[in-house]
C-alpha cells in the first residue's frame, strides 16, 4: 500500500510534495497532511528551490536527473514531480521520513 504522498503508474511515479525553501540543509522533514514535505536549503529565487528539489529527488532516488521533472507546482509550495524508472517501493524506502 503507497503512502497518499505517492502514486504509481504504468511507466512512471508521481509525489506530492510541500517544498520549504531557505532551509538550514536540503532534507525530508516528515508528512504534511496527503504531501511529503521537503526542506532545501535554495531559496525560492529564479527556479533556485525547483532545481534543487529535482536534484536532490535524482540523488535520494538513484536515478538521472533527465528521469524527474516537475509536472505542477512552479511558483507554490505544493508540488507535483513525476519521477520515470523508478518503483513505488524504492522510492517508499528511500523517501519515508
Amino acid at each position: 500500500m503507497n503512502p497518499p504522498w505517492l502514486q504509481e503508474s504504468a511507466d512512471e511515479i508521481r509525489l506530492s510534495l510541500r517544498l520549504q525553501p531557505r532551509a538550514s540543509r536540503t532534507e525530508v522533514a516528515g508528512v504534511v497532511g496527503d504531501a511529503l514535505k521537503i526542506r532545501v536549503a535554495a531559496p525560492p529565487v529564479d527556479d533556485a528551490a525547483n532545481r534543487a528539489l529535482l536534484r536532490f529527488l535524482a540523488d535520494q532516488l538513484d536515478c538521472p536527473k533527465s528521469a524527474v521533472r516537475l509536472l505542477r507546482g512552479r511558483t507554490g509550495r505544493q508540488k507535483i514531480v513525476a519521477v520515470q524508472g523508478v518503483s513505488a517501493e524504492h522510492a517508499r524506502r528511500r523517501l519515508t521520513p
